[in-house]
């Protein structure tokens, strides 16, 4: 076994090799660029290398300092998490040259699988059914709308070294193909130093299942269940679950047996998965292979009982396989959601800045079921503009799916960020989603149920009672603690507060009355009394609790005279005032919002690719104006109404904040 690993990644990948090394006994040794000087996973590793400024270009991805990396430290192997390096067949060949194990498959099992054009070939090869398209390099977009063409619309232009969602367009006609292909391999270069793309039909309402393999270097393949990775967002995986709602016994064999035969063909020999796009009548088929550690591996992992990097670890040293394929047993049901810093109400551009606030939910096994929180970052960290927004993987497991969902939901609500805008409310409107609860998922899911954008519902029902009830509680200690201010010029005995209030939950009004009850105090709503029982105190981001008896936790956000409360993915304002106070504040005007309907402002922080126009020109809805890079994806920003562009205030590589104005118009 090794004395000391190196890991040549970033994040919470990074972080989480190195738990599991930790725990082996291995030493482990982080590299970090400029950007990453203080990350969290430089502090946890043993010792750390920097390699190289903020682009990942010039430090993650050059395989010359990872080698330089390691014979610096004497670290005996590599381990390349995803992304960067951990599909490049040249990463572990050049290891080889240096004496140094590879954490992964070896490189002819990347080359065959690892490239997605490649990996179709074999799969045809060994007959496995694929997804109808090109399986050619395309050298330019004519080339591209013809094959697009002769396959049939929708297609899907995916980067061949591509991954994670970058590099990857659908597109609906030729002219979508013409500018997809352009973004595809512009992103594809940046991302993976590789800008090959090729050209496949996209099915509609497909299901996406993949299973997860693992094999040794004597021979040895055994599968370990599916995974449901269906609700996707911009070809990016949002929530993952396992086992899949789709499955039963039969096809998840006949899935697991065909991901096997075709690692076999191949002689994998490590952890990676064999992704299929699934119909809603159980039919499947080949989509493709990632020859490394995916990014939901751990509700594998929480089914199965397996820590996946241990296995990869002693499979690189040399072991054969503890587990046989009898071995396997799935246990229960866990689901993982995807926190990124951007900003769900902005269609989900990135968001850039300081964690102000970094709460996760505490983590741990209580009453069978289990939360896990998979991260890089901590509280006053730096979410960058140079690498992925993932800030966590938010991981629940119980014995059944809707305990999972529930456990998932309380564990998002009790998940405090702060300093920079995430994906929290919109997870956790999805936890509550009737489609997503009952199973009927496809990879259309979000844009079929959110077709408009996401917009934090407002609360309604009983979710808005309890959130009448928690911000009454909240008004009512810090009446409490008023009483007990010293130096008052009357004394403590005298200070009353009036217990009949008025809740204003957004634009919603509750008249409730405090009772005092044994051990406590009751919030009163519509004649319901709900008994109230907390520990918080003013300042903590989350305030948790029972109300009426349930245990709850709701976010808790200052603002002037209120608090912002999100719970169960819906969010309003709170404002707690006496009757006189309620009937004043109807009175007072609203404030209204500044027009900007004549510029166009910068949506996240980011780095200006092209401007498309120029002064005077005269523009349609819908017409690209810009290109806007954030964290390795390019965004195209367009003319939302017709208009002649006046004024041009940004020009190409100029880096912009959130709502600079980058032009405006006549």
């Amino acid at each position: 076994m090794f004395d000391k690993i190196l890991i040549a990644n970033r994040g919470e990948i990074a972080c989480r090799v190195i738990k599991t090394a930790r725990r082996m006994g291995i030493k482990t040794v982080a590299v970090y660029s400029d950007a990453d000087r203080d990350a969290l996973h430089v502090e946890m590793a043993d010792e750390a290398v920097h390699i190289g400024p903020a682009a990942a270009a010039q430090s993650y991805l050059v395989i010359e300092k990872i080698i330089e990396a390691c014979k610096a430290t004497g670290a005996q192997a590599v381990h390349p998490g995803y992304g960067f390096l951990s599909e490049r067949e040249a990463f572990p060949k050049a290891l080889a040259e240096a004496g140094i194990v590879f954490i992964g498959p070896n490189p002819g099992a990347i080359a065959a699988m690892g490239d997605k054009i490649e990996s179709k070939k074999a799969a045809a090869a060994a007959r496995v059914s694929t997804v109808p398209g090109y399986l050619g390099v395309i050298e330019g977009p004519e080339q591209a709308i013809k094959i697009a063409d002769e396959i049939g619309y929708p297609v899907m232009i995916k980067a061949s070294a591509g991954g994670g969602g970058k590099g990857m367009r659908i597109a609906y006609s030729a002219d979508e193909v013409a500018e997809g292909f352009a973004r595809a391999k512009s992103e594809a270069a940046s991302s993976f130093g590789d800008d090959r793309v090729f050209v496949e039909k996209f099915i509609t309402d497909p299901r996406h299942i993949e299973i997860q393999v693992l094999g040794d270097k004597h021979g040895n393949v055994i599968y370990l269940g599916e995974r449901e990775c269906s609700i996707q967002r911009r070809n990016q995986k949002v929530i993952e679950e396992a086992p899949s709602p789709l499955l039963d016994e039969e096809t998840r064999r006949l899935m697991g047996e065909q991901a096997v035969a075709l690692a076999k063909a191949v002689g994998y020999d490590s952890a990676g998965t064999v992704e299929f796009v699934a119909g809603q009548d159980k039919s499947f088929y080949f989509l493709e292979m990632n020859t490394r550690l995916q990014v939901e591996h751990p509700v594998t992992e929480m089914i199965t009982g397996i820590d996946l990097v241990e296995e990869m670890i002693r499979v690189a040293a040399g072991e054969p396989l503890r587990l046989s394929q009898s071995d396997v047993k799935l246990s229960g049901w866990s689901v993982e959601s995807r926190i990124y810093a951007e900003d769900p109400v902005r269609n989900f551009l990135p968001s850039t800045g300081r964690l102000v606030t970094y709460r996760p939910p505490q983590e741990g096994d209580q009453d069978g079921v289990t939360v896990r929180n998979d991260t890089g970052v901590y509280e006053g960290g730096e979410i960058s503009i140079y690498y992925d927004p993932m800030i966590a993987k938010l991981v629940t497991h119980a014995p059944t799916r809707l305990q999972a969902i529930e456990a998932q939901a309380t564990a998002l609500d009790a998940f405090a960020i702060d300093g920079i805008r995430h994906n929290i409310p919109f997870l956790s409107a999805l936890m509550q989603h009737p489609r997503w609860q009952s199973g009927k998922l496809s990879t259309g899911f979000i844009a079929e149920e959110f077709p408009q954008g996401f917009r934090a519902p407002a609360p309604e029902g009983e979710v808005a009672l309890r959130m009448a009830a928690v911000g009454a509680a909240i008004d009512h200690l810090l009446n409490e603690r008023k009483r007990h201010i010293s130096g008052q010029m009357r004394s403590v005995s005298s200070v009353q507060f009036d217990r009949e209030r008025v809740v204003l939950l957004g634009r919603e009004r509750h008249e409730v009355v405090i009772e005092d009850i044994e051990g406590g105090f009751a919030v009163v709503i519509g004649g319901q009394a709900w008994p109230i029982v907390s520990g918080w105190v003013p300042g903590e981001p989350v305030w948790t609790g029972t109300v009426g008896g349930e245990a709850i936790a709701v976010q808790v956000r200052p603002i002037l005279n209120g608090v912002v409360l999100s719970h169960a993915g819906a969010s309003a304002e709170v404002r707690v005032y006496t009757r006189r106070e309620a009937e004043l504040a109807a009175l007072m005007p609203e404030r209204l919002e500044a027009d900007t309907g004549k510029q166009l402002l910068c949506p996240m922080p980011g780095l200006v690719k092209a401007i498309s126009v120029s002064v005077g020109q005269e523009i349609k809805a819908g017409e690209p104006l810009c290109i806007v890079e954030a964290m390795k994806m390019e965004n195209v920003l367009r003319a939302e109404r017709d208009g002649t562009i006046s004024k041009i205030h940004a020009k190409e590589g100029d880096s912009l904040a959130v709502d600079a104005v980058i032009m405006e118009f006549a």
